[in-house]
């Protein structure tokens, strides 16, 4: 177990098994409506991207449908970018910065790139404010065949069948300060197995992936997200969240290795954004921002490759 917290389902070093996941999901209570904060937005974008439907959540195939959105300018033989926010659906502003760059900036770059945006790949978890399906499993470990998930199940479809080559996939995340008060101790009571809880970062940091090595598109990310919040500095032994700083703001993870979205389409330039909505320094607004800045970053640093 978390050595700091006990969670209360389950006993300590024992898997959870159906009856504690049973337990844990009738815990769960809907805090926010995906319809009003997500879906109204997506109504919204309709005369400038095509919208598409590409699944929806058993749970409730009528309160969650899934959505994402094409550049209306579509070309075949044009890099594609793909972004997604709401894997993880605890973590707001990668959701509302999804949307947020639909309505503000993805216009100004949709006749360079074939733009793909899947907002809130998990509407449920988005609605009870959690990092885990209604399965209690993390979509965000999930994109591999045969997913679990069928969060990441759906998504992996939908993208898999999308025409062209993937240039560059942006995944907008968040840490949290509940990611110690509740996300881990829920996992370590989950998998019968112990975890402490992890120093949290004040500030933006960027997971890139280890076997894409980009130091370049990593550093042009950081600078653009620099000049709207502040970047996480490391821990005093050098590392974000257990991982070694390879750069400022910068670690990495293998990200086909444990299943994380960035993996999904094997573009060259991925990355994770992780900001942090509990700092004293920001707000809500700061972090959706920080979000779009991410993206546009990236954008912008393709573009000058490309021309």
């Amino acid at each position: 177990m978390n050595a700091d917290v006990r969670y209360p389902i389950g006993a300590p070093g024992v898997k959870w098994g159906d009856a504690e996941k049973k337990q844990w999901l009738g815990e769960q209570q809907l805090r926010r409506e995906y319809s009003v904060e997500v879906l109204t937005t997506i109504e919204r974008i309709r005369n400038d991207f095509d919208v598409e439907q590409y699944g929806a959540l058993s749970i409730d195939s009528d309160r969650y449908p899934l959505f994402a959105t094409r550049s209306r300018q579509w070309r075949a033989g044009r890099p594609a970018v793909l972004v997604t926010g709401g894997v993880h659906g605890y973590e707001t502003s990668g959701v509302q910065g999804a949307l947020w760059f639909l309505e503000t900036a993805a216009l100004d770059y949709a006749d360079r790139f074939n733009l793909l945006v899947a907002p809130c790949v998990s509407p449920w978890g988005y609605e009870t404010i959690n990092r885990w399906n209604p399965k209690a499993i993390d979509p965000n470990r999930s994109f591999r065949d045969n997913s679990p998930s069928e969060e990441a199940a759906a998504l992996t479809a939908y993208v898999r069948a999308r025409s062209g080559t993937y240039l560059a996939h942006i995944d907008l995340h968040e840490t949290t300060d509940t990611d110690n008060s509740e996300f881990r101790p829920a996992l370590a009571a989950r998998d019968g197995i112990e975890h402490t809880s992890w120093h949290i970062p004040d500030g933006f940091y960027l997971v890139g992936d280890v076997e894409k090595p980009t130091r370049e598109f990593h550093a042009a990310v950081i600078e653009s997200v620099e000049n709207v919040t502040h970047i996480a500095p490391p821990a005093v032994d050098g590392k974000i969240i257990g991982k070694a700083v390879e750069q400022w703001g910068v670690i990495s993870y293998p990200a086909r290795e444990l299943g994380l979205c960035m993996g999904l389409t094997g573009a060259k330039y991925v990355g994770t954004t992780e900001v942090y909505p509990d700092s004293p320094k920001t707000n809500p607004e700061n972090c959706i921002e920080a979000q779009v800045s991410a993206v546009t970053g990236a954008l912008d640093y393709l573009l000058a490759e490309m021309d």
